[in-house]
């Protein structure tokens, strides 16, 4: 794209708990509790003092956005994202999922968030089907960043080949 959005967006295969970045976007549950996969890894991670603070954070309804320190990471800030779990796409989850990654850019903007990175929310446990997911991913950055002109890095943080390729 000729307007920059594309340069301040990349993909990046590894372990999100472990990037220098501003904040790491968590994919969690309306509670905000420690779960599995990605959330699981970011409170093992963060240490102890995130789940205090996210019990003072919560709830967190589907599609909304909260943040907290980052505690024990290398990031400075967790951004929680409570993503829709697939139900076949009859119960609106595309809309929930592209206001995930638009709440998520939002509030990083708010706290002055340079840089940012992405799990790919909703398809692990939740379900949600990596190729669509992704599309609305990127679509739903790309019209953040044109909005948020202050953020200047988002990372698509993959675990595997499967989404790795998906987000190219």
């Amino acid at each position: 794209m000729s307007d920059g959005i594309d340069v301040r967006i990349e993909i990046l295969e590894g372990d999100i708990t472990t990037l220098a970045v501003d904040a790491i976007v968590n994919a969690a549950n309306e509670g905000l509790t420690p779960g599995g996969g990605v959330s699981g890894a970011i409170h093992r991670a963060a240490g102890r003092g995130l789940a205090v603070e996210c019990r003072k954070v919560a709830p967190c309804p589907t599609g909304e956005a909260r943040i907290t320190a980052g505690h024990d990471l290398p990031a400075r800030h967790v951004i929680h994202v409570v993503g829709p779990v697939w139900h076949g796409g009859v119960l609106g989850e595309a809309k929930l999922l592209e206001s995930c990654y638009a709440n998520a850019l939002a509030l990083a903007a708010e706290h002055g968030i340079r840089s940012v990175a992405f799990p790919a929310i909703s398809t692990g446990i939740f379900g949600f089907p990596l190729g669509p997911a992704t599309e609305i991913a990127v679509a739903s950055v790309r019209a953040s960043l044109a909005r948020h002109a202050a953020i200047q890095r988002v990372i698509f943080c993959t675990f595997g080949g499967e989404a790795t390729e998906a987000y190219r």
